[in-house]
């Protein structure tokens, strides 16, 4: 698998799951100026924006992501994207301690 290649892409982000593990597992998600509705989680994520540019908003700070940067999302914590790229590409992974 070569983790640049884009599928075709609609309108809608792109998720593919790359390992299940039995506590946890590993995504590939792809957008294109995608945003999210609020999220609130039941599990930590570790995020890798690994192309693009992009925008994760809490209820009272947004931080700004480029290629390379990295964000622990602890579980419960409200957030959503609020801007991404032309082309955005992710390595999630979520996790239960």
């Amino acid at each position: 698998m070569n983790i640049f290649k884009i599928p075709k892409l609609g309108e809608e982000e792109y998720f593919e799951e790359l390992k299940k593990f039995k506590n946890g597992r590993i995504e590939r998600i792809i957008s294109s100026n995608n945003t999210t509705d609020w999220l609130e989680q039941k599990e930590d994520e570790y995020v890798i924006l690994i192309k693009g540019n992009a925008e994760i908003e809490y209820e009272d700070i947004k931080i700004e992501m480029s290629s390379g940067d990295t964000l622990y999302i602890p579980r419960g914590q409200k957030h959503r994207v609020s801007y991404t790229d032309e082309e955005c590409i992710w390595i999630c992974i979520f996790f239960d301690e």
